[in-house]
Formats: C-alpha cells, sequence, structure tokens
C-alpha cells in the first residue's frame, strides 16, 4: 500500500477562538470547523514557546526550545538538526517547504540552513521580504520569485502546484503563511481588499475587557484569518480533484495566538491563552472520525505525530510524542499538563495543565536563555476564568494550588533544561482585598488586574 501523503497547513500568530469550533460566531472558517469535525479537533493545542522562530524550531524537530538552541528570534536551527524533513527523507518521501521560514540567517536561505527539505519556494523572514501584494520568496537556486496575487492566495497556488507535480510519488509538505500575523513595516493586519470586517464583529472577552489594539486590528485580522480559510478549502479541493484526498494526511495549526498588547508591549510573548493556544486539526488517514481530543497537544508534539502517522520511526531525539494512540482510544495514557518557554519580553516559565496555568518570570536578558531564579507571576483557573482576567497569584485561599503547580513546573525544568531555579512566591494576599481592591488601583495591579473592568472570582 502507498504510504500516506502529509501535508501541513500552517499560519502565523492565529488565535485559537477565531474559529468557529471554539465558539468565534462570526463565520470565518467554515472549511476547519468541517474537517475538525470530520476529522480529529485538537481541543487544547498549545505552543511550548510563543514566538516565531522557537516556535518553528520546536516544531521542526519535537523538541523544546533551549534544547533545539533556538530560545529567541534570529537564532538558525542547527544545520544537522534531526527535523521533520529529514525523518521523512530517510522514509522516502519527497520534501517540499513553500513561504517562511525564520530558522536560518539571512535572506536568500542557504542550501545548509533549510532544515533538510529538497524543494524550497521560501523566505526566512516573509514579513519583511514581502507585503500583502507583493509576495518576493526565492526557489532551490536562491533565484528571486515573486507570486501573482494576495500572499495567501500566492502561497496556495505554489502549493497546490508542488501537489500536483509530485501525485506519482508520496509528499510531505509544509505550507508556512504569514498571515494574520501583522505587516512588521506598517504595524497593522492587512487583509485582501474589500475583504476586512469594518464594523458588528465579535471581540474575545479578554479583548473586550482590556481592548489593546483590537479595535483598530481586529477588523483586518479576521478577514485574514477568512481567507486563510477560504485558501485552506482550496488546497483541500484540489486534493479532492487529484484523488489524493483519502490518501493524505493534513494538520492545519498555528505557532502562537495574539494578544492585541494587552498583555505587554507587543503581540504575543505571554503565557496567556490568547498567546499560546492555537486552532488545530488532523484529518486524513487515522484521523478521520477521530472526534474531539481534550489532552494537551503540544507544538512538540507534531513532529512524532506526523512520522507516526505516515508509519516511519519516530527519533529518540524528540521530546515530543505522538498523539495518534489517544485518537484511537481517548484512555490511552497522556501528560497532564505541559512546559511553555517564554523570551525576548521576559525570562519566563509557566505549566499549563486542564484546569490551571501557573507562570514565573526573571528580567529578559538577551544573552541567557534561563534564569537561576524567578518569581511568581500569574495562576489562573481556567475553568471560571478562561480568558484569565483574574490572577489568583499571592492568594492565600490558593497556595496550595501554586504550590502544586510550583512543584510540577520545577520537573519540567529539570527534566527540560537540566536544571532546578528557585521561584519566589508572591506576596500573600486574601482574596477579600479583590473586592476591595476596586478603591485601591496600587492593590488591584499588584494582582494584574483592573477592578474596573474585570470580572470578580467566582469561588
Amino acid at each position: 500500500m502507498r504510504k500516506p501523503n502529509v501535508i501541513v497547513f500552517f499560519t502565523d500568530q492565529q488565535r485559537f477562538d477565531t474559529v468557529g469550533v471554539h465558539g468565534n460566531p462570526m463565520g470565518l472558517t467554515p472549511n476547519f470547523d468541517r474537517y475538525a469535525r470530520q476529522g480529529t479537533h485538537l481541543f487544547n493545542a498549545i505552543t511550548v514557546q510563543p514566538l516565531c522562530g522557537p516556535a518553528r524550531s520546536c516544531m521542526q524537530t519535537g523538541r523544546f526550545a533551549t534544547q533545539t538552541g533556538c530560545w529567541r528570534n534570529h537564532i538558525p536551527l542547527a544545520q544537522d538538526a534531526e527535523t521533520l524533513a529529514r525523518v521523512f527523507n530517510k522514509g522516502g518521501y519527497h520534501t517540499g517547504y513553500i513561504g517562511k521560514w525564520h530558522l536560518g540567517s539571512d535572506d536568500p536561505v542557504k542550501a545548509p540552513e533549510r532544515g533538510g527539505y529538497q524543494s524550497w519556494l521560501g523566505a526566512n523572514l516573509l514579513e519583511f521580504s514581502s507585503d500583502a501584494y507583493d509576495c518576493l520568496l526565492w526557489d532551490e537556486e536562491n533565484r528571486r520569485r515573486k507570486l501573482p496575487g494576495y500572499r495567501v492566495d500566492a502561497l496556495t497556488d505554489a502549493a497546490i502546484r508542488f501537489v500536483d507535480t509530485h501525485q506519482q510519488e508520496p509528499f510531505f509538505l509544509f505550507m508556512s503563511f504569514l498571515e494574520p500575523h501583522h505587516q512588521n513595516h506598517l504595524d497593522n493586519y492587512p487583509p485582501p481588499r474589500g475583504r476586512g470586517l469594518d464594523s458588528g464583529h465579535w471581540v474575545p472577552p479578554d479583548l473586550v475587557a482590556l481592548q489593546g489594539t483590537s479595535p483598530q486590528h481586529l477588523p483586518g485580522y479576521y478577514g485574514m484569518v477568512r481567507r486563510l480559510d477560504e485558501a485552506f478549502g482550496r488546497l483541500m479541493d484540489a486534493l479532492i480533484s487529484l484523488d489524493l484526498l483519502d490518501n493524505t494526511i493534513v494538520l492545519f495549526t498555528s505557532d502562537h495566538g495574539c494578544h492585541f498588547k494587552t498583555r505587554n508591549g507587543e503581540y504575543k510573548r505571554s503565557c496567556h491563552e490568547s498567546s499560546v493556544r492555537v486552532p488545530t486539526l488532523i484529518t486524513g488517514p487515522g484521523f478521520v472520525g477521530g472526534g474531539e481530543v481534550r489532552h494537551l497537544f503540544g507544538t512538540i508534539d507534531v513532529a512524532p505525530t506526523l512520522i507516526d502517522a505516515a508509519g516511519l520511526e519516530v527519533p529518540a531525539s524528540m521530546m515530543g510524542r505522538s498523539i495518534l494512540p489517544v485518537v484511537r482510544d481517548k484512555t490511552a495514557p497522556w501528560r497532564d499538563d505541559i512546559l511553555i518557554q517564554i523570551s525576548e519580553s521576559q525570562t519566563a516559565r509557566a505549566i499549563r495543565s486542564a484546569r490551571w496555568k501557573y507562570s514565573v518570570t526573571a528580567p529578559y536578558d538577551e544573552a541567557a536563555q534561563d534564569a537561576a531564579s524567578y518569581r511568581e507571576e500569574y495562576l489562573y483557573d481556567l475553568d471560571n476564568d478562561p480568558y484569565e482576567l483574574v490572577n489568583l497569584a499571592g492568594m492565600s485561599t490558593f497556595r496550595g494550588v501554586a504550590d502544586n503547580m510550583k512543584g510540577r513546573l520545577l520537573d519540567w525544568i529539570d527534566r527540560v533544561e537540566g536544571k532546578r531555579p528557585t521561584i519566589e512566591d508572591m506576596a500573600g494576599t486574601d482574596p477579600l482585598q479583590l473586592i476591595a481592591a476596586k478603591g485601591d488601583g496600587v492593590a488591584a495591579d499588584r494582582q494584574g488586574i483592573d477592578p474596573y473592568r474585570s470580572p470578580l472570582l467566582k469561588f
């Protein structure tokens, strides 16, 4: 029997709640929603590093960013790294990459820095080499190529050409879009012309409460999301027309979300769900009818899952695990929590379980990938506060929860980073001070709460 083809449809900076299966009521993603219901919807998909380059290194290698060495942007991936492409190359696949790479040293990306991909049409920093209607990349020979159309459509056209050209052999294709990431030199979110959402759009509760730049940026962002979903539908239609759909595994995911400058001075570097939770589905052989999987699926699990689903051997170097056994049997053993590493805005570590989010921080040192000591920053009850508007860190009522999460976080750090730092407890606060905080902006600020907009905690 022929090996299944594998395609990764990879967006940039897409929040989990942009899709209908996560409650967005706007109908932006009918294709994502349909294939998530028909295939396997990974409901709790978490990036283990909410930053472009590091997240990509984790996805390509199945390892954490401090293990790949790409713990911040602008660190090239090691040329001998065991990547998705190299595993699929050994497995008899033709591998191709289209779009943003962000793991090289410069543009055009030198052949040894391409992670082992055989066919290449990419740019290291697509946000700087191109614009919404000026899509510039480089091919295998480092020839500059300008693709016609809106950037999402241009990359999709190239991907469909790749599929058509390689349909007689098993292929692995990684499609890496820039959208819905902001256009850096303009600091905006340019949708296709005439396709932005000017009024009447749904605003997630964290952005209602905290706003940030969402009033001016969310309409364009949504327009980009809608076009990405249309492109995803076009890709799936191409597979149908070529009789490849039933033998092609397709993963749709993103590198991180977007908090629209609500949590710090930029868009993604934080532990919050708006930054770390991403829309993710897998469909095709082994995943059709898998339903909704609520287990914590991390960026590090992408590579082992795809390799396993293709019937290849998962390298021992990969820290992630294949989700395929859980798709087959929801009672199969799986992890209870997952580590998140954060850099460039701060040196931070967080742990996310089914219910709790616990984060610690240290001053950022651009020369250091970790810290010897951290202090508590956030504790959130995701069951009662899914948009993380009430910080429970330091509250005596939740000291036991914080201590439990601290121990679990230290175990993760020890396992991944080979050290056990100290963590300073946040000064104790009685929960009743939340109520008094309405008249005390200083006390509220210590808790990371806006007392005039955040709901009171439900006990």
